[in-house]
């Protein structure tokens, strides 16, 4: 097999052809960050359940995920990185029965840095740019947002927003405001920007290209790079990775057997 792939006029061909440069609309939102966006449904969203652990762990989604319930709950093909939780919760119901309820409560909350959590994408027009856009949220976040969109609902062609992130690590607030004075508070080029925005509908296609996949052996690799012991599961990392780890019972929801703060972590 020849590694060209095209030789000749085909290569001049290619070399000179246009090109589909086109990137992620996901735009970085940290915190102390403030865009200004128009807002063009209340329903271009989208929910995902993502794994990761902040500082340690990037989020990613599984290439195969869980097949999950109406509530969330899994119900079958639990990831690796479920399996991972489902072990920290089950010491920590073992543990809560044995009457230690502290050590039982760190547990669960082991368990819960492995669990795959609900976030959002939402899409929104760019008074930047002009173009579609796409931010990333946890669920505490998402909701936020997506309150004050349905708050502005009949209002949203004729108000540009702005989008702010406040505060660092775990005490991140994201809120959405509206710009009530545009002609004050908005330039000539963002003006122009908010009509363009309004001309075409969000593209749910951009979506697609905003979340990182990991198939197993990467959500292995993640688990060790958390600090998680992958023999615990049946799992090796070597030349052929293998999963041997056992099946949680579908019949049991994964979810924490005890109740836990649910902390809007960054990831």
């Amino acid at each position: 097999m020849s590694i060209f792939t095209k030789k000749g006029s085909e290569a001049v061909a290619a070399a000179t052809a246009e090109k589909d440069t086109k990137g992620s609309a996901i735009v970085s939102f940290n915190g102390g960050t403030t865009l200004k966006v128009r807002v063009k449904s209340v329903e271009d969203t989208a929910e995902y359940y993502g794994y990761g652990i902040y500082n340690k762990v990037n989020t990613f989604v599984p290439k195969q995920p869980a097949e999950r319930n109406a509530k969330g709950f899994i119900t079958t093909n639990p990831t690796v990185w479920d399996q991972a939780a489902n072990y920290y919760y089950g010491l920590a119901k073992e543990t809560k029965e044995r009457g230690d309820e502290k050590a039982a409560e760190e547990l669960s909350k082991k368990g819960y840095l492995y669990k795959g959590k609900p976030r959002y994408l939402i899409g929104l027009g760019s008074l930047e740019t002009g173009e579609n856009i796409v931010v990333d949220l946890t669920a505490k976040q998402g909701k936020t947002v997506i309150a004050a969109m349905q708050k502005y609902a009949k209002k949203l062609d004729k108000v540009a927003f702005e989008l702010s992130k406040t505060g660092s690590s775990t005490d991140t607030v994201v809120t959405l405001t509206p710009i009530l004075d545009m002609d004050e508070d908005l330039t000539d080029a963002e003006c122009v920007n908010f009509a363009k925005c309004g001309e075409k509908p969000f593209d749910f296609a951009l979506f697609d290209d905003c979340l990182y996949l990991a198939d197993e052996t990467e959500q292995i690799k993640n688990l060790v790079v958390a600090g998680f012991d992958i023999g615990i599961l049946g799992l090796t990392l070597g030349a052929n990775t293998q999963s041997n780890a056992t099946t949680p019972d579908a019949s049991e929801p994964t979810g924490a057997p005890i109740e836990i703060s649910d902390a809007d972590l960054p990831f």
